[in-house]
């Protein structure tokens, strides 16, 4: 959830093991792994978080996302099912976990 709005819902290993939004990697990121070959590249989040009372035209996490595109800034994405009964809330799902 970001800014009051479910941005994904998945399985819970699914969800783990390859997140589909761009907030859902940047949080994964931040988990501590033992094993050096399980230990995700550091997604660090750049800006200050939005308003809730005010939150941003198109999507909420535009301002502070990685992978935002212009169309991020003006048409908010819809919940969309990605297959596997996941949903995200993302016009560009999965972009950060190609970039791993």
């Amino acid at each position: 959830m970001y800014l009051g709005q479910i941005v994904e819902q998945a399985p819970t290993q699914a969800l783990f093991e390859k997140p589909a939004h761009p907030y859902s990697a940047a949080l994964l990121s931040t988990n501590p792994a033992i094993d050096p070959a399980r230990r995700a590249r550091r997604i660090v989040l750049q800006g200050e978080i939005p308003s809730v009372v005010n939150p941003p035209p198109g999507c909420r996490f535009h301002t502070r996302c990685p992978v935002a595109q212009p169309r991020c800034k003006t048409e908010a994405p819809a919940l969309a099912e990605v297959g596997d009964g996941r949903l995200v809330r993302c016009h560009f799902p999965y972009a950060l976990s190609l970039q791993r």
